[in-house]
């Protein structure tokens, strides 16, 4: 039984999707003006990860994350360079792929651009008007939010008390402070479609229930984001979609903490966003990516080098031990069970159940780490013994790569590649027992060229692989 945190009814509930056995899920994906920042890369990795753990629990998932390509700050972004909106937008979409495929951010189902969800934006907008639910200011079309009576539902704002201008924008077309845009009448220069109330484009919030609805139908099972988008962006979602259909926009509501720099605040006025791009270039991408699933998906996180550098080495140790029970399987033989076979056995099962059960708690990803260095403990230490049992080895394996299946964390390697470097350990053997050490130290530097290192244990020469990433 999964349960998870629900940020609108603020409470730990059970999951029960709309219709059983199937889950979609809505998350609020990047406005492409720029490169993503490793808090931006936090969201888009932990509900990926959400998503390959309801997949693992039998459930059929159908994910949607959406690309922002039309908003004031692609347009000033793209002035800046000199090229058109679209031209920034399609080249930073290309970028978001490179840098979320190296943290093994699958691809979603399906990734709509706002510009291609035009028609659909209008039709909404013009049955939110119809329903007395939007008005015309000016050039503009707003929400009403006074029409819409649970309004501040989901981030349980004072509504009475909220400061103008304080994330909510400030325009003299509007009824109430607290109206947003749907429709932006068009400024020179500025990417434009026609509409019933003249040539503009939408405003942003509209933007994700258009895309959802598209895609996922009026009720969808989950809506994601990072905590920043809970007021106004996902508040104004609920209004306009339910104010809409009348119906249940989205059963449960999740959000990412956000991601701290040394202990301050990541923002551009701080000057110290960390995009993903360049942390790339002095960080193996798995030591990311286990960085940020080390804490609580709704749990602040504060990242700093030392942290990269210590989540670098538990990679390692993972890779190490999973080649080292890899290399004991090849060489591994059936015995008779002893009473320490058994007990291994035993605990590789209670492990695995472990994983479950707190994975089963909210996608708690911190505690189904640590259950994951407890199985690689146990493997180092029963790779320890003189004698191995293969039955052993091989469970052990099974239950490594069930824990592992969502974590993802094993370097990639060539097909062939186990196979060749077995083979140059024993040319290099027969090199070394035929007294040719030259031979023996150009396999040697020829595999740490391809980012291997061989040990030379009781049970032979093993080797570690230490990447190359």
């Amino acid at each position: 039984m999964i349960k998870l945190y629900n940020s609108l009814t603020k409470r730990v509930e059970e999951l029960q999707p709309v219709n059983p056995g199937k889950i979609k899920m809505y998350v609020c994906g990047p406005t492409v003006y720029n490169y993503f920042h490793i808090g931006n890369a936090r969201t888009f990795l932990m509900f990926d990860v959400i998503r390959q753990y309801l997949k693992q629990r039998g459930y059929d998932v159908t994910y949607v994350q959406n690309f922002t390509d039309i908003d004031d700050k692609l347009i000033v972004k793209a002035n800046e360079l000199g090229i058109t909106v679209k031209e920034l937008a399609e080249d930073m979409i290309i970028h978001y792929f490179e840098d979320a495929r190296a943290l093994r951010i699958k691809d979603a189902d399906y990734h709509p651009k706002a510009t291609e969800t035009i028609d659909e934006i209008i039709k909404i907008i013009q049955g939110l008007i119809d329903k007395g639910l939007a008005y015309i200011g000016g050039k503009d079309v707003f929400f009403d939010t006074e029409k819409f009576k649970e309004y501040g539902k989901l981030s349980g704002q004072n509504l009475d008390k909220l400061e103008v201008g304080s994330r909510v924008e400030v325009d003299v077309n509007k009824k109430n402070p607290l109206d947003f845009v749907l429709w932006k009448s068009a400024k020179p220069g500025e990417p434009k479609w026609q509409s019933p109330w003249g040539e503009g484009r939408p405003g942003w919030h509209i933007e994700c229930s258009a895309m959802s609805k598209k895609h996922l139908g009026e009720t969808i099972d989950i809506h994601g984001g990072g905590e920043d988008l809970a007021f106004p962006h996902h508040e104004n979602e609920i209004a306009q979609s339910e104010g809409l259909s009348g119906k249940t926009f989205a059963k449960y509501w999740l959000h990412v903490g956000f991601l701290q720099i040394d202990n301050k605040k990541m923002s551009k006025s701080e000057g110290n966003s960390l995009m993903v791009r360049d942390l790339r270039q002095k960080f193996s991408p798995l030591a990311i990516r286990l960085f940020l699933m080390s804490g609580h998906y709704r749990n602040p996180i504060n990242f700093s080098e030392e942290l990269l550098q210590g989540a670098q080495r538990s990679v390692e140790r993972i890779n190490t031990a999973y080649n080292n029970l890899n290399y004991a399987i090849n060489s591994g033989r059936e015995q008779e069970l002893d009473f320490t076979d058994q007990e291994t056995l035993t605990k590789a099962d209670e492990l695995v159940e472990k994983y479950f059960k707190v994975m089963d708690d909210d996608f708690n990803t911190a505690d189904g780490l640590s259950v994951l260095f407890e199985l690689v403990r146990e493997i180092n230490i029963y790779l320890q013994r003189e004698r191995n049992n293969l039955l052993v080895l091989k469970h052990l394996r099974a239950a490594f790569e069930r824990i592992n299946q969502v974590f993802d964390l094993l370097w990639e390697k060539e097909e062939n590649l186990n196979s060749e470097i077995e083979n140059l350990i024993e040319e290099r053997q027969q090199a070394r027992k035929a007294k040719n050490f030259k031979r023996a130290d150009e396999i040697r530097d020829q595999l740490l060229s391809m980012g291997i290192i061989l040990e030379d244990t009781k049970n032979g020469v093993r080797w570690k692989f230490v990447g190359k990433e």
